[in-house]
């Protein structure tokens, strides 16, 4: 059995304290059948799960939910994701690295691992939301990957990164296979054929519910591709980027212009 350092045995020892003389004792729970640990700052997993349509005030006295912390994740996940792919794959080009990686990291990847997880039953949300929005687990799951960061570090967020989410809840030979991520495709298309890509927001509105929509447009060598719209900007750029990709392949004169304006 491999022995446990100092400080490895100290969080535990303080994480089982508090989850000891813890009020909120089913949240401990939840959280520990999900990483294997106890929590040993139960504020940050309590805010992960606060979805922007219905903020708690914190000590401060200021409003909050967890777009921080689904930011901080996001981050931390491609960085992880990128590493883990890189030493998993070493003989594979960058185009394949970054299209797996995104295909882990999309919306419908983590939605799917947040409810196999049941972090919606647990996300603090209105109804309107919940019903509307179909990305809340997804989102979740970044969240609670920067609480993990926050609470614990680097190397246990590494770990429940690569052995929890990826290990137990995917099958990353199936997911190569796929091509659902169309952003993916349009990026390794123009990496190619040495053509700059450029995403731009062109307009945000909300709809009856008050959920904001995106809009962006997708440039090729400068030159406007198409526009997509989504509730989130990652959704947004993949619609923009399934039809730029069926326009490369339907409009010849279109393609032709994007093709003159290759670099090297």
């Amino acid at each position: 059995m491999k022995s446990l350092t100092p400080t490895t045995l100290f969080n535990r020892i303080i994480s089982v304290i508090k989850f000891l003389f813890a009020k909120e004792k089913g949240l401990y729970v939840f959280i520990h059948g999900i990483t294997g640990f106890y929590p040993l700052h139960i504020e940050y997993y309590k805010l992960a799960l606060v979805h922007r349509s219905m903020p708690v005030k914190s000590s401060n006295g200021r409003w909050a939910n967890n777009e921080r912390l689904e930011f901080l994740g996001d981050a931390i996940l491609d960085a992880v994701v990128g590493a883990y792919l890189y030493d998993l794959y070493p003989t594979k080009h960058e185009g394949f690295l970054t299209s797996t990686r995104a295909k882990i990291v999309q919306r419908e990847s983590l939605n799917r691992i947040g409810k196999e997880l049941r972090l919606e039953s647990h996300v603090r949300a209105s109804s309107h939301s919940s019903s509307h929005n179909s990305y809340i687990s997804g989102n979740a799951v970044e969240a609670l990957v920067g609480a993990i960061y926050l609470d614990r570090g680097y190397k246990a967020c590494k770990d429940f990164i690569e052995k929890k989410l990826i290990d137990e809840h995917l099958n990353l030979k199936e997911l190569v296979k796929t091509e659902r991520n169309y952003k993916s495709r349009l990026i390794e298309w123009t990496q190619k054929y040495r053509v700059a890509i450029e995403f731009q927001l062109i307009d945000t509105m909300n709809d009856s519910d008050g959920n904001p929509i995106f809009k962006t447009a997708v440039l090729l060598g400068g030159i406007y591709a198409s526009d997509g719209s989504g509730y989130s900007k990652k959704e947004s750029h993949q619609a923009a980027s399934k039809k730029a990709f069926e326009r490369l392949k339907t409009d010849k004169i279109f393609r032709e212009q994007v093709l003159s304006t290759a670099t090297g």
